[in-house]
């Protein structure tokens, strides 16, 4: 009932208790002169109710024949039709009128509040919006404001909302399944040891595949297609692609050195592309040591689950034999090369360098190392001044600007140490490059070098120094390393394996033999790498800023100063010798503008994964972030809340792993 119909009852009673109480004073037999007045005063008061029911009544009529002038005689039928509601509201935000569509539907809203009726409503009236979309019952409605007056208008949504739910469920999604390590493996296991691999570690991955109603087709023995709808992947996103964690388990029952790596592309209807996706997707997981899903919607960021494992040495001896030949051919073809690191490259970066200098230099290709623009740590520079004389006989140093003048197309570009060219020392050169070719070890981010010729990226090596060392033995014109190049390489070596106590391989101590052999100064190694009393003093400074974070961790925000990059990274090595901590944390700034974090791990917490939370990257065991135009404080506080989210993750797969294990 609408207000003017509430007010025709009150009227009626009024009228009514008049008559009463008129009545009562005739029965009461009071003087019928006296009485004249008290008729009077009540027909009088009769004529002035009904008079403004009357004018309300007409007021409704005119606005009825107002809304029918504007929409025409037939707007009944027309809204009807085409499930359009309006709605008329006062000051207070109340009903006063509603149309037949929303009247059949039986809404009681007249002299009531719209927002007790939908609150987002009051965006409409709070907000500078003028369009929403809200859900009441059954019903989606598209609300709109008219402006400049007090109406709104409802659009029916609900069949066009439900066939959009439908076709964002029903869309395609494309992915690969790879068992790492798998084909490698298959060469050297006998029947009885691939069967047992494939009952324990292959159909696990096709059952899960089969529960979650995927079309599963196989490609080669250790990789399959995949075809699901958004809808079967929302299910197994929110299951975390708990079958990483089975097969990691079953893998280790069974002692063999194979994990999981997915990829899921998805968001376009472009199939060659999603193709593209979706093989470029799973080259990033395992780049990033496998184990682990790297999934992506077109036009979005790339999002990892997993990677909670250290990279598997898969990198077998034909493999090494073939990158190595595939190197040599691509220095024969140029017809010079240029060899370029990251900025403020470090020992594990110039050794490498030197390395790749040597080689090309051993098939008569004028070379040049780009390394007098982008910044040397400390202690490096100090090497590379002891080390001036024989060095500069052996190697042409040159300038970034210098290298991009002389470049050609025919040149090539070998880039050691780094894969990401936002990290790159010689951004002029990489722009201007056309071959280029990619030594590292560190995990592929999404933002990798353009178009490379050759990339060989292992993840699961100590350091591009054990990379490249291997690279010696299988050219066919002899390569020889000075003393002072094999030293550099084996300090690199020392520097990243934190001098052997970390990510280290049987591979690594063939390279360091390999390097002993050709001269390696071990006690000058040793010298290089010690520091000088102002360095231990700023250590000791800086040590005064950590403390203890869930009992084994250490964090240390250096508050003041400023910090050298190399100095933090081994303050981060050097908390990790307190007894306890599985993880360490250093955040200084390294100038004016950068605020730099190094953290490092002794294997249990992934330090890479908290990193990558922070748009940083690295190994499992050692990862960085720099970031400009902030403070230590501000990167302290968000490092403690992705530490948060990283502990709680890895609760929850470690309950994920409980209940398979029961």
């Amino acid at each position: 009932m609408d207000r003017l119909e509430n007010f025709k009852v009150q009227i009626a009673i009024i009228i009514f208790a008049q008559l009463v109480a008129l009545l009562a004073f005739y029965l009461a037999d009071i003087d019928q002169i006296s009485m004249i007045p008290m008729v009077v005063l009540v027909v009088l008061n009769i004529l002035i109710i009904l008079w403004i029911v009357y004018h309300f009544q007409n007021e409704k009529i005119q606005k009825e024949i107002n809304i029918s002038h504007i929409l025409g005689h037939d707007a009944k039928d027309a809204l009807m039709y085409g499930q359009i509601g309006i709605i008329t509201y006062d000051e207070q935000y109340h009903a006063t009128w509603i149309n037949d569509f929303l009247q059949e539907r039986k809404l009681s809203l007249v002299g009531k509040k719209l927002t007790a009726w939908i609150p987002e409503i009051s965006q409409l009236f709070q907000d500078d919006v003028d369009r929403i979309v809200a859900r009441s019952g059954d019903y989606v409605y598209e609300i709109i404001r008219k402006e400049g007056g007090q109406v709104l208008f409802l659009k029916d949504i609900s069949e066009v909302r439900n066939l959009k739910q439908r076709c964002m469920e029903d869309s395609v999604v494309a992915g690969l399944i790879q068992l790492d390590n798998y084909m490698e493996i298959q060469q050297y296991e006998d029947e009885a040891r691939m069967a047992q691999i494939n009952t324990c570690l292959r159909q696990p991955v096709l059952e899960w595949a089969t529960q979650y109603g995927m079309f599963v087709r196989r490609l080669r023995s250790d990789r399959f297609l995949v075809i699901l709808n958004e809808k079967i992947f929302a299910q197994v996103v929110k299951d975390k692609f708990s079958i990483l964690n089975t097969v990691r388990k079953s893998a280790e029952e069974i002692d063999a050195s194979i994990t999981l790596s997915m990829s899921f592309a998805r968001g376009t209807d472009d199939y060659r592309l999603m193709d593209s996706m979706v093989n470029d997707l799973l080259e990033l997981a395992q780049s990033r040591g496998g184990d682990q899903v790297a999934i992506k919607r077109y036009g979005e960021n790339v999002k990892y689950f997993g990677g909670n494992s250290e990279a598997k040495e898969k990198r077998s001896r034909v493999r090494v034999r073939v990158m190595s030949q595939a190197v040599k051919e691509a220095i024969l073809e140029a017809q010079r090369v240029f060899v370029i690191g990251h900025r403020e490259m470090d020992f594990d970066c110039m050794g490498s360098a030197l390395c790749m200098s040597s080689l090309a230099q051993a098939y008569g290709k004028e070379t040049y190392v780009v390394s007098r623009s982008g910044g040397i740590e400390a202690q490096l520079q100090a090497a590379l001044y002891e080390f001036h004389d024989v060095l500069d006989k052996r190697h042409k140093f040159i300038e970034d600007s210098e290298a991009a003048r002389m470049i050609k197309d025919h040149d090539l570009v070998i880039v050691v140490d780094h894969n990401n060219p936002n990290q790159t020392g010689a951004p002029l050169t990489l722009e201007q490059a056309n071959r280029i070719v990619v030594i590292d070890h560190h995990r592929r981010s999404e933002e990798f070098m353009r178009n490379p010729l050759l990339v060989y990226v292992e993840t699961s090596a100590s350091s591009t120094c054990e990379l490249v060392s291997e690279f010696l033995p299988y050219q066919t014109n002899k390569v020889n390393l000075c003393e002072e190049e094999a030293t550099l390489m084996y300090v690199g070596i020392l520097v990243d394996t934190n001098r052997f106590r970390q990510r280290t391989g049987s591979r690594t101590f063939e390279a360091v033999a390999y390097l002993k052999n050709q001269g390696v100064d071990a006690i000058g190694a040793e010298n290089l790498l010690k520091e000088s009393y102002s360095e231990f003093e700023a250590k000791a400074h800086i040590m005064r800023f950590a403390k203890r974070y869930h009992e084994h961790m250490m964090i240390a925000p250096v508050m003041e100063g400023i910090v050298s990059r190399s100095l933090i990274s081994q303050i981060a090595d050097s908390l990790l010798d307190i007894k306890g901590m599985e993880a360490s944390f250093v955040i200084g700034a390294i100038d004016h503008e950068t605020i730099a974090v190094s953290a490092r791990s002794k294997g249990v917490v992934n330090v890479q994964v908290i990193m990558e939370k922070m748009s940083g990257g690295g190994h499992f065991g050692a990862a960085a972030l720099q970031r400009k135009n902030t403070t230590v404080e501000a990167v302290y506080e968000e490092l403690i809340q992705k530490i948060e989210e990283y502990t709680k993750e890895s609760k929850e797969e470690s309950e994920d792993e409980s209940n398979l294990i029961k």
